[in-house]
């Protein structure tokens, strides 16, 4: 070798040398920096590290009382097993973690953990926007273990044919799988919610009568072999314009065209159908019987002995929802049971007790004003739709003081003694929970309309009407004049029973009922 060559073979030496330390020392802080994102996600994937930012009072103390802690097998169910998606999908499982640790680091150092809704977040509605169904079915792959009860298995099966199909959520019925609250209960109902077995009641200080009704006045209806008394008002009907119109914010289609309805006089319920009303009529008449809707109420209230009235059968877990009873409206039952409800409360009382038409309902509903709130203000003011509302927000004092909607309501059914009446005595027409009506829903009805429509009332069609907004609804949707309906086979979406049950909606908890009476043929309007 010249020494040229050897000259130049050394700073090559040297040159390959540096490049594999270089290299060698890239590997060494790569691999440093691999396990420190490791051991930094191990660490913020523990109890711990959720805890730190979860600053929810009760959260860990209901989570070490559920069944993911206290179970038979000894097996203890981490926070980010149910609330990230399974580790074996790695992208949804880390960008997940990135995206909700993002979140909650930001509400944490910028928001007041005393503004929280804890209760509206334990919800179903927003629990499953947190639990994956995912990370349930890849922990309980066996549906059916030793000693799953025999409605269990029924739920299980029904979920095995139509999970997928109907986006069915483990969670929808394992609510409290994860935290415990002692106000939610899987399986059916025994008894009444807050009555035991051994309750002594006083019969003496039931009513024995009802109540007589001689002039076209408001009266205190009193259930017969109840304590159970009810506020009617007097409704004078007449003439009034029915629908909104075209300049009216946030109006449907199904609104139009303004026409001209007249109405009979009529008495409706001050307040929505309470449970203790409901209860009374559940406790008088609970069977495992059925009676064909047909038979319950075809326009007019069949006469029927009050004895041979089928009842709702029990319901599954408590329908109030563990929010209160007493005279909060009931809830979660079907068009039909209201219905059935009626025609109890009719044999009862020996009056014409019945739902009422959606023209009686918005007539009611409106007070006598023309304006898309009985009092003042403009939706507008009150909606939180639209850009600008998350720069200004919405007004809220007038709206408050006579509608529980989403602003006030807590996520939950209110007492009626909360919001103040409307003109004609009535109070939360507007608000708190959706109430049913006789007529079914048709989008064109009010198309096929002419002249003054004399006490209208749509028989054909699917589904039902349903008038009001409810606890959850934007100011938008308790408007005097906006229509909704049922949505029958989606508030029966979970419920495993074939038949499905006529009683109860698995899957809707803001709707309720509203009764009227018509008065006496031979009684005096003045």
């Amino acid at each position: 070798m010249s020494r040229k060559s050897k000259r130049n073979f050394k700073p090559k030496k040297k040159y390959y040398r540096r490049k594999g330390f270089i290299l060698s020392l890239g590997i060494i802080i790569g691999v440093i920096i691999v396990a420190a994102f490791y051991q930094t996600s191990v660490y913020f994937s523990s109890n711990e590290s959720c805890m730190m930012c979860h600053v929810h009072p009760h959260a860990e103390e209901s989570w070490r009382l559920s069944t993911h802690v206290n179970n038979g097998s000894g097996v203890m169910v981490n926070c980010v097993d149910c609330h990230l998606p399974p580790k074996d999908n790695t992208w949804d499982h880390y960008s997940a973690k990135v995206v909700l640790g993002a979140r909650d680091l930001w509400g944490y150092l910028t928001k007041d953990t005393a503004d929280f809704n804890w209760e509206m977040k334990s919800e179903l509605e927003h629990a499953v926007k947190y639990i994956p169904n995912e990370s349930c079915v890849k922990c309980h792959q066996n549906l059916f273990p030793q000693g799953v009860t025999d409605d269990g298995v029924t739920a299980h099966l029904y979920y095995e044919e139509n999970g997928e199909k109907l986006d069915l959520q483990c969670i929808s019925c394992h609510l409290d799988a994860g935290h415990y609250n002692p106000n939610y209960a899987h399986g059916q109902m025994t008894g009444i919610p807050g009555m035991a077995a051994s309750y002594d009641v006083d019969t003496s200080l039931y009513f024995k009568e009802p109540t007589e009704v001689t002039r076209f006045a408001d009266y205190r209806e009193q259930i017969p072999g109840t304590m159970v008394s009810f506020e009617m008002k007097a409704i004078r009907g007449g003439t009034y314009t029915m629908g909104s119109p075209e300049k009216e914010p946030f109006r449907n289609p199904d609104e139009s065209p303004l026409h001209e309805v007249s109405l009979d006089p009529f008495f409706m319920a001050e307040v929505e159908t309470t449970w203790d009303q409901y209860w009374a009529f559940y406790a008088a008449t609970m069977s495992e019987g059925r009676t064909p809707p047909e038979v319950v109420y075809e326009n007019n209230l069949k006469a029927m002995d009050v004895d041979a009235i089928s009842g709702p059968t029990a319901p599954f877990g408590f329908p109030d929802q563990g929010w209160g009873q007493g005279d909060r409206p009931a809830i979660t039952m079907t068009h039909y049971a209201a219905e059935t409800f009626c025609q109890w409360l009719s044999e009862k009382t020996g009056k014409k007790y019945r739902l009422p038409t959606e023209a009686e309902w918005e007539y009611a509903a409106r007070g006598g004003k023309a304006s898309p709130y009985f009092f003042p203000g403009s939706p507008k003011e009150f909606s939180e739709h639209g850009f600008m509302r998350n720069i200004f927000k919405p007004k809220t004092d007038s709206i408050s003081a006579y509608v529980i909607y989403d602003k006030n309501s807590g996520s939950r059914t209110q007492p009626p003694s909360l919001v103040l009446p409307n003109p004609y005595g009535l109070k939360n027409m507007l608000g708190n929970v959706m109430e049913y009506c006789a007529d079914r829903y048709d989008p064109e009805a009010y198309d096929k309309r002419s002249g003054v429509a004399a006490n209208p009332m749509v028989t054909e069609g699917d589904e039902w009407v349903v008038r009001g907004g409810h606890y959850n609804s934007d100011a938008a949707d308790v408007r005097s004049a906006a229509r909704s309906h049922t949505h029958h086979d989606d508030w029966l979406k979970t419920d495993p029973q074939q038949p499905k049950s006529i009683w109860w909606y698995s899957d809707i908890k803001a709707v309720g009922f509203r009764v009227v009476c018509e008065p006496d043929s031979t009684m005096r309007i003045n």
